[in-house]
């Protein structure tokens, strides 16, 4: 796995198909194509991401690939069950240009009986740290927040990751009934002259989702907008785009706009000859651009 990544890989929990807690799939915009798992196994990412988890979890190699797809040059999912149909269940996405597994969801890993949600906060802490363990790398650098959500329907539990001298979670995590959903961040790619944090907010607490995409000067002159001004307009329930059409600022020239500096800060970030284009690269990142500038705060990812 590269360790630089597209700045805030925020695409990898709006991609998700989990039942509880993803987002609105972005597959409705894109053109995802299914894969056999013939297919799969040929792939340079598919065969790459299941080699990281057979490494991870041995166990995997018995599981079936029940769903499997992509969208080119943007994400590559597969989803593996135990045989039979029931059972653990575990989901992989990964980025198409720098191989990263972006999310994990891990799913029915605990007894039916205890459920994760019915475990101590010790207990809860301990499973993630061993998944993230397994499948990302070493967490004792991290410092570590754990919190119970506002959520009256079903228990939740949200915990965040953070490296030492950085506000914005690498990993941020929810645990819900029988679910570990994990996703990559990416805290340290996040601009060092950031002022400020959680744009978006979820159950009245920071969404650091979309955070690396809107801390973009570019931006920020296009809009004509500081960004607390533009935190105060997001909050009062506006989109991004919403925000530049009552500036006579097009989708468009948001999009090609924060696009272009993800791009430009992934290619400063690789060391060797294989990065792609610049063009790849934005037209990679666009389809999570416009899911970004269209969300609206409080609204579920």
């Amino acid at each position: 796995m590269k360790k630089r990544l597209i700045s805030g890989l925020v695409a990898t929990a709006i991609l998700i198909p989990t039942a509880a807690f993803a987002a609105p799939n972005l597959i409705e915009m894109l053109t995802r194509t299914p894969m056999t798992v013939e297919q799969v196994k040929v792939d340079e990412v598919g065969k790459a991401t299941l080699e990281k988890l057979y490494n991870a979890f041995p166990e995997t190699k018995s599981f079936e690939i029940i769903n499997a797809s992509k969208v080119q040059g943007v994400q590559t999912s597969i989803i593996l069950q135990e045989k039979g149909g029931i059972g653990k269940k575990i989901s992989l996405h990964t980025n198409g240009i720098t191989g990263a597994i972006e999310h994990v969801n891990q799913e029915n890993w605990e007894p039916k009986e205890k459920p994760l949600t019915a475990l101590t906060e010790q207990e809860i802490k301990s499973k993630v740290d061993y998944l993230i363990d397994k499948m990302f790398g070493n967490i004792e650098e991290y410092e570590f927040a754990m919190e119970q959500m506002e959520n009256p329907d079903q228990k939740t539990f949200m915990l965040n990751y953070t490296k030492k001298g950085s506000k914005t979670p690498f990993y941020q995590v929810f645990v819900q009934e029988n679910t570990i959903s994990v996703s990559l961040i990416g805290g340290e790619t996040t601009p060092s002259n950031i002022k400020v944090e959680g744009f978006f907010s979820t159950n009245g607490k920071p969404d650091y989702t979309a955070d690396s995409f809107l801390n973009d000067e570019k931006l920020f002159s296009l809009l004509k907008i500081s960004p607390t001004e533009l935190k105060q307009e997001l909050a009062k329930g506006k989109s991004v785009v919403e925000i530049a059409a009552s500036k006579n600022v097009s989708k468009q020239q948001v999009i090609d706009v924060i696009a272009k500096t993800q791009a430009e800060g992934q290619i400063q970030g690789e060391n060797n000859d294989d990065v792609p284009s610049s063009e790849q690269m934005i037209k990679a990142v666009e389809p999570k651009v416009l899911q970004v500038i269209e969300h609206k705060t409080e609204t579920p990812w």
